[in-house]
């Protein structure tokens, strides 16, 4: 594999240009338009290509303001069409024709006819769309068009192919869905379905979660001998699009995008936990210093591993198995019975909680490529499944359910589902993947997974070998996906190359049995960690390495943040990750550069200061970073002496960049984690910013400017970094701008992590200084790998083409991660090169290389299994609501730096209107008037406009320019599960706990109440109510609450005593008081970082903050859920 883009992190070298965000693989390059690179390439659906006009909305969309619409948030369930008021002076709607498609739809495309979309009950025409580049290839077709996304393909291939071909694998089982757990009443007259769905598939329970492992070369496969060659494509029935992909220039300056939101599943519940397996033993050398630039691509240990022999001795007896660690004998246990989570973990892990039967898969039997018969048992002749149950969104008025929902299980055979990869650690947004790209096209959906990879799990196998079995051609590692074809015979489910099983694998640590190779950990886990062999290292495995970079101004001083860090870092010195060669080091800066000698011998910490800036060098390398085991009292008197050596600085300046610089030095020879603490703008130095915010502008309902960063020091900082393995966590406690669009790129691109307080005061601002101090804990005792690589492979067919996350592409499919924590996640987009017409399941691998605090390395593999079908309906029963609107997030960050705002919004509202329109036109075969979905998409149009009232992507609203910056960030590198909150919070009346369906944890009493409508017509004045924000949570208390409530829980005699500024809830001995501390204490804990809390009342300046999240009430500039319908409804029935 070419490892061409070594130098370029560097800046220095030709190879490939600095990606992130989304970062499209160099190895496929833009399509031309109108021209065809195969039989089998489609081109893709694109939400954020150009399309119909903008539609209506202050603020929603680019014009065409509303004239005075009457709130419409409080409408009475179920009345008819009709009885909506309309806006003044605007006629109602019309209903579509009952008989069949709209007249003017094509019946065979899913494309939107001819003619731009006029916003509903608009006066004035709207104005030409951003975007001027044809979604379509036929020259009647609309040119104006709103922008859209081109969700599901990479630009095609030159030169090598990037994805495998598929040769046929015998009959084909179609039709498989999987049974979504979402149910709506169907509505009067449901829909009749050309082809019946399957009957519903039992939800069998699948193990705990496991781990993952190292990443080799995707692409680098040899093509196996045996392989019929591929089928024909089948005829696409969809338009097919020829204008040019969406996606970054192939040359010019790299797309910069915000870090991710990635990817598990419904809310984290529960404490994070570590490891429970104890690793086993193993002695590593000691690390040795490292060159000048880390070894930039680890293809060459793929490429080495792939020419091992994979026979173990053949005389090995059973003593000399390598042992395993204690856990292992409870590879899958239940999750922790002892304590039970939330409604929406619960749901997702249902399937889990329970320990897989072993997977007995005889030798010679089938395996999931030859799954025609299994499959083929659970044919289409059966009952609507409940995914597919239509649901009338204008008429259903309570469509959210009361407890969050879970993940949808794909349509599996029993033995298949119960091993599959837990959806906390890696899913899809579609559980049944389409058989061709046209069909894909033809859903109008994206194709993309979500990654939780490095996720903290309770149950994790480690296994210690001498022989990691891996494919030798596309080197997946085995898994419980391939096929034994006998005893000494495997066949890899991804490039379907037979491999001989090594003689060492034949042997069972577990039941200490011989001959049963389909039995061993690895074929019985989705999830697994290895003890990596040498093979996998290309240096001795480094050292846990913390360098902490401080901010000591004068404005860092007065917002007496070093108190905090430095009594964190004195309680949790002993916790920090490592082992006996753990390093620590300080630098602190102002003006000039402070480093601090704290060599063993001194009597008190030395400190030097650089007053050249602009020639930064290290005054004494060797004695800045020291053994944190020898000099522990030195590191203690320092952190104590701290805050008082700048208490009475009257230094203004910032050398941001030079600090950064310096640190870069000192960490470069071994890598390691660089924190650093930024309370203002850099002034100073390189790397100095001005300010660009306008406060006039924050709620200009034009595009916002200045998302993209106004230097590329930070940028190029970073991938030297991430070069010599070096990651950068921001955190930013700030009251003003601080350009954290230019900032975040340090983190962005070297695989750290963003962490922004505003307005963070010792003084005035008590809650943002708890959430500091939790978020600072966990960060300072949290998992860590070092030197991390991953790469995720696919079935062939399959092919990876954009990366969302925070992390450096080395090579094409190769991610470069120099510190991966257990809070961070990834997203990828996918489409099908060739068509899948000859399997009944594609797989999914991601595998990370790391190197763990304790000096191991170690690789943790997961891998996903999903169905293959082709018919629409099918694709639809298995749509991820929540996966998909996490992926469209994503997307839309990246739109929103790369062309702009408004094209985002739009792109996302187009996104909805797709989907929803090809599910009328395409899977119902009865048309009925309303605006249709299937039950298991009832939820996404609230989710889009939930995305285009969030504080990333709302206009119209004053909102400063960091904190919506710092909302993409977290959209595109948060794990979905947290994601959602954001997106959606929920909301609970608390003033009425009762231990009704209560959960019982720790022998704690945690009420359930259930999830309300984000609108004000479920307040009352009578009511105290919880909204949960994710990162934030506010408890509404009514102007005539419960007196009750207010004396119990919150230790006031009446409303008007209720403190401005109460951010904690006084510990009373009451039972109301510890219900609800319980429940407040039990959300908090389902997630890493720390919600702050703040109590509210009608005349409390974060009311409009609270008011803000209602997202189905109308705004003045934005509309309300059920007009967001209408306009939904008026496009899809053009």
């Amino acid at each position: 594999m070419s490892t061409a883009g070594i130098n370029s992190q560097s800046g220095t070298g030709t190879g490939q240009a600095y990606v992130n965000g989304p970062s499209q693989n160099p190895v496929a390059l833009q399509q031309l338009p109108g021209v065809t690179y195969g039989m089998t390439h489609q081109p893709t659906y694109n939400p954020m290509l150009a399309k119909a006009p903008a539609p209506p909305g202050p603020g929603l969309f680019p014009s065409g303001a509303y004239q005075s619409v009457p709130p419409v948030s409080s409408y009475q369930p179920g009345p008819p069409l009709t009885s909506y008021p309309a806006p003044p002076g605007q006629p109602l709607l019309t209903r579509p024709p009952m008989g069949g498609p709209p007249s003017s739809t094509p019946p065979q495309s899913a494309s939107p006819s001819p003619g731009p979309r006029l916003p509903f009950a608009q006066a004035t025409p709207p104005p030409p769309a951003a975007s001027s580049s044809s979604y379509y290839p036929n020259p009647q077709q609309p040119q104006s068009m709103a922008p859209k996304w081109q969700y599901n393909t990479a630009p095609p291939p030159m030169g090598q192919a990037t994805s495998m071909s598929t040769p046929p694998r015998g009959p084909v089982a179609n039709h498989v869905n999987p049974a979504s757990s979402l149910t709506a009443p169907p509505p009067p007259s449901s829909a009749a379905y050309s082809s019946a769905p399957p009957a519903h598939v039992s939800h069998s329970p699948t193990q705990a979660p496991g781990t993952g492992m190292p990443p080799t070369s995707l692409h680098g496969y040899t093509q196996p001998g045996t392989a019929p060659p591929p089928m024909n494509p089948m005829a696409s029935r969809t338009y097919q699009p020829s204008r040019p992909l969406y996606g970054p220039p192939t040359t010019g300056p790299p797309l910069t995008g915000p870090p991710p939101a990635m990817k598990p599943t419904p809310p984290p519940t529960g404490p994070p936990v570590t490891n429970a397996t104890p690793p086993p033993p193993k002695a590593d050398g000691t690390v040795a210093g490292n060159g000048p630039q880390t070894s930039n691509s680890y293809n060459h240990v793929d490429n080495k591993m792939a020419g091992l022999p994979q026979l173990g001795p053949p005389g090995r007896h059973l003593g000399h198995y390598p042992s395993l660690p204690p856990g292992y004998q409870n590879t899958s246990a239940p999750h922790n019975a002892s304590s039970p989570m939330h409604p929406a973990m619960q749901a997702a892990t249902q399937p889990y909680t329970q320990a897989p039967q072993p997977y007995q898969q005889p030798p010679g039997g089938p395996g999931p490529a030859q799954l025609s018969p299994s499959l083929a048992a659970m044919s289409l002749q059966s009952s609507t499944p409940e995914a597919l149950i239509v649901v009338n969104l204008l008429q259903e008025r309570n469509l959210l359910p009361p407890s969050p929902i879970p993940a949808p299980t794909p349509c599996l055979p029993q033995d298949l589902q119960k091993i599959n990869c837990n959806p906390e650690v890696f899913r899809c947004t579609l559980t049944s993947i389409p058989q061709t790209q046209s069909l894909l096209n033809k859903a109008k959906m994206p194709l993309g997974l979500l990654l939780h990879p490095f996720k903290d799990l309770s149950q994790l196998p480690v296994v210690t070998s001498s022989t990691i079995v891996r494919c030798r051609s596309c080197r997946t590692y085995i898994n419980p996906f391939v096929s034994f074809l006998d005893q000494r015979r495997w066949k890899c489910n991804l490039c379907y190359r037979v491999n001989d099983v090594p003689e060492e694998f034949m042997y069972n640590p577990v039941s200490r049995s011989y001959g049963e190779p389909h039995k061993r950990p690895e074929v019985q886990n989705a999830t697994i960690e290895f003890i990596a062999p040498s093979e996998y290292m290309l240096r001795p495995p480094q050292p846990a390495v913390y360098l902490f970079v401080l901010d000591v101004s004068h404005n860092a001083v007065e917002t007496g943040y070093l108190n905090v860090f430095c009594q964190s870092l004195l309680d949790n010195i002993n916790a920090l990750p490592g082992d006996s060669r753990t390093k620590v080091g300080f630098i602190t800066f102002d003006s000039t550069i402070h480093f601090y000698n704290l060599q063993e011998g001194l009597s008190q910490p030395q400190m030097l200061i650089v007053s050249d800036i602009e020639d930064i060098f290290l005054p004494t390398p060797d004695s800045l970073l020291v053994n944190l085991n020898e000099c522990k009292e030195l590191v203690q008197d320092l952190l104590k002496s701290l805050p008082n050596l700048f208490e009475k600085t009257m230094e203004t300046q910032s050398a941001l960049g030079s600090a950064l610089q310096a640190a870069f030095k000192l960490l470069s020879p071994t890598g390691g984690r660089m924190s650093v603490f930024q309370t203002q703008l850099p002034n100073l130095g390189v790397g100095a910013l001005q300010s660009r915010e306008d406060p006039n502008q924050r709620a200009s309902a034009k595009d916002i400017q200045h998302l993209s960063p106004a230097t590329d020091f930070y940028k190029k900082l970073a991938l030297d970094c991430s070069g010599q393995q070096v990651a950068v966590d921001l955190f930013l406690l700030s009251a003003q701008y601080c350009d954290l669009a230019s900032l975040g790129c340090i983190s962005r691109y070297s695989a750290g992590s963003v962490y922004y307080y505003p307005s963070y005061h010792h003084q005035h601002n008590p809650a943002q200084v708890e959430r500091f101090q939790k978020d600072l804990k966990r960060y300072l005792t949290r998992k860590i790998g070092f030197e991390a690589v991953m790469r995720i492979r696919c079935t062939k067919g399959l092919s990876i083409h954009t990366f969302h996350g925070n992390f450096f592409v080395r090579s094409t499919d190769l991610l470069s991660l120099p510190n991966v924590n257990p809070d961070a996640g990834f997203a990828v987009q996918m489409s099908i090169e060739e068509n899948l017409d000859d399997m009944q399941v594609v797989s999914f691998q991601a595998a990370l290389l790391y190197t763990s605090s304790k000096g191991e390395r170690r690789i943790r593999v997961h891998t996903l299994c999903l169905p293959v079908v082709n018919s629409l309906s099918d694709i639809f029963a298995g749509a991820d609501v929540q996966a998909i609107t996490g992926l469209l997030a994503c997307m839309a960050v990246d739109r929103s730096m790369t062309a702009s705002l408004s094209d985002a919004r739009d792109a996302m509202t187009n996104a909805a209107i797709d989907s929803l329109s090809s599910y009328r036109q395409s899977v119902l075969t009865v048309q009925q008037p309303g605006l249709l979905a299937p039950a298991c998409l009832r939820l996404f149009p609230l989710y889009i406009l939930a995305l285009l009232k969030q504080k990333a992507f709302r206009t119209g609203t004053s909102t400063r320019l960091d904190d919506r910056v710092f909302a993409m960030c977290q959209l595109k590198y948060q794990p979905l599960a947290y994601t959602m909150l954001m997106i959606h919070p929920a909301l609970y009346r608390i003033d009425d706990l009762t231990d009704e369906g209560a959960l019982n944890i720790n022998e704690r009493t945690i009420p359930q109440p259930r999830v309300l409508q984000l609108s004000v017509e479920k307040l009352s004045r009578e009511g105290a109510f919880l909204m949960d924000a994710g990162i934030v949570m506010y408890l509404w208390v009514g102007r005539n609450c419960n007196p009750n409530f207010l004396t119990q829980v919150l230790g006031v005699p009446s409303y008007a005593v209720v403190p401005d500024n109460l951010y904690l809830l006084p510990e009373l001995d009451t039972a109301e008081s510890q219900r609800t501390r319980a429940f407040i204490g039990w959300l908090r804990d389902q997630r890493p970082f720390f919600p702050s809390l703040h109590v509210i009342r009608d005349e409390s300046q974060l009311k409009a903050s609270f008011m803000q999240n209602m997202i189905e009430d109308r705004t003045e500039s934005a509309l309300s859920y059920y007009e967001f319908l209408l306009h939904l409804q008026q496009q899809i029935s053009k």
